[in-house]
């Protein structure tokens, strides 16, 4: 009869193709995992469900240890805010296939909880408001937020070096006026009597000979008696 030869001949390609499966297969994987099937299974498929049956993770113990990291997690303010969020989406998107469902607006709210006291203003600002924010309208706006933060640092070091800078030169300054009017000052300072004519110390303008013989040969007055 025709079929039965038919079936023969799909089943010998299909024996053949499932020979050369297995052989891959176990070339393919580390010995220690080829030890662990028995001889007896000479099936391809049956072959890796046995595999599989070894990395068998519980369900529960997968859900709790994504649920602890996502409550837990915490935005240091180092790093990319961008990268932050995403990985914070990714768990949710693990838990979605444990069946466990994450909102959107609840991933917003959390993301939002987990960011650093800097971005308090920015928090009460999304509090404020009546719209809601996507995750991608979290993240833009997140972004914006750290860029602009971050120029304020580098406006305010900037501001703070230049006020230092101008602190120290006011300081210097009456230092300078001291060293060019010091020796003046220090006798003033004595209470010693200053020449206004000759500039010295010592005796007063009356007494100043300089001024006195300025004055003769101004013809102001004669020479001072000798005593």
């Amino acid at each position: 009869m025709v079929v039965p030869k038919m079936k023969k001949r799909y089943y010998e390609k299909w024996d053949r193709s499932n020979r050369l499966s297995l052989m891959i297969i176990k070339r393919g994987i580390p010995e220690s995992f080829r030890g662990a099937v028995s001889d007896e299974v000479t099936n391809a498929k049956d072959f890796l469900s046995a595999i599989e049956k070894r990395f068998v993770k519980s369900d529960k113990a997968e859900i709790s240890m994504l649920l602890k990291d996502f409550t837990s997690k915490r935005y240091s303010g180092k790093g990319n805010i961008r990268e932050y969020i995403m990985e914070m989406s990714y768990i949710v998107s693990r838990l979605k296939t444990l069946k466990i469902e994450i909102s959107e607006d609840v991933l917003v709210h959390i993301v939002l909880n987990s960011l650093p006291n800097a971005f308090d203003s920015f928090k009460v600002s999304y509090n404020c408001q009546k719209e809601k924010w996507s995750l991608n309208e979290l993240i833009s706006y997140c972004v914006q937020e750290e860029e602009r933060m971050k120029q304020n640092k580098i406006e305010s070091a900037h501001l703070a070096s230049t006020s230092k800078d101008k602190g120290k030169k006011r300081k210097r300054t009456p230092i300078k006026n001291e060293a060019a009017q010091g020796p003046l000052q220090k006798k003033h300072k004595e209470g010693e009597t200053t020449c206004f004519f000759c500039k010295k110390s010592g005796h007063m303008k009356k007494d100043c000979t300089k001024y006195h013989a300025w004055k003769v040969k101004k013809g102001l007055s004669e020479p001072p008696q000798a005593k």
